[in-house]
């Protein structure tokens, strides 16, 4: 998984009721774009560092790599 800062990441729920999660990069801790991220959650706007597993999604942001959302 590569990201970068400004991009969207989506976590789906795992279990019964768990809901899904969108929060923004804020910070990659490699220059390559791999994991851990800190992530601002839009849901409560708190930041909290992830290591996104098989459930998480990297969206990128506007002007990504192939100028796509």
């Amino acid at each position: 998984m590569i990201a970068r800062i400004g991009d969207r990441i989506v976590v789906e729920g795992t279990h019964l009721g768990d809901n899904r999660r969108i929060g923004v990069i804020t910070a990659v801790a490699h220059a390559d774009g791999r994991p851990p991220y800190e992530v601002r959650w839009l849901d409560d706007g708190r930041t909290s560092l992830i290591f996104p597993g098989p459930e998480a999604r990297i969206e990128q942001a506007a002007g990504g790599a192939n100028g796509q959302p």
